[in-house]
């Protein structure tokens, strides 16, 4: 799915409501809830904090899925294309660091997926 077809259909489904999209600081604080979900469960898998016995296994790919819904609906908030504000943000990369890490040597290629990850 391209960025735009993923900013249109939160902005039908966000559309179908009244409320319309949250303000920008709502929109902050927002994304910060998801991002804080998405810690708690890469902490419980990955870091020191274990689960409690009665808590569910949570999904990362739930968590990101969240968080990225929350920054699609921010962009549409403001009018940002998320596809040319990704370019230009690659771009900026490419350039800025570049040369910043130790390149493969050639004829090394990382592994290809057969398929796309699949969801947790």
């Amino acid at each position: 799915m391209e960025i735009r077809e993923m900013q249109a259909q939160v902005d039908e489904w966000i559309g179908q409501f009244e409320e319309g999209y949250f303000s920008p600081p709502i929109m902050i604080l927002r994304l910060a809830e998801e991002l804080g979900e998405l810690s708690r469960e890469v902490n419980h898998r990955y870091g020191p904090k274990t689960k409690k016995p009665t808590e569910p296994e949570g999904s990362l790919a739930m968590e990101l899925g969240d968080l990225l819904f929350v920054l699609v609906s921010f962009a549409n908030a403001l009018g940002i294309d998320l596809e040319t504000a990704f370019s230009a943000v690659m771009a900026k990369y490419r350039s800025r660091d570049g040369q910043r890490w130790t390149p493969k040597r050639q004829g090394e290629h990382p592994e290809e997926p057969s398929s796309p990850p699949q969801p947790e």
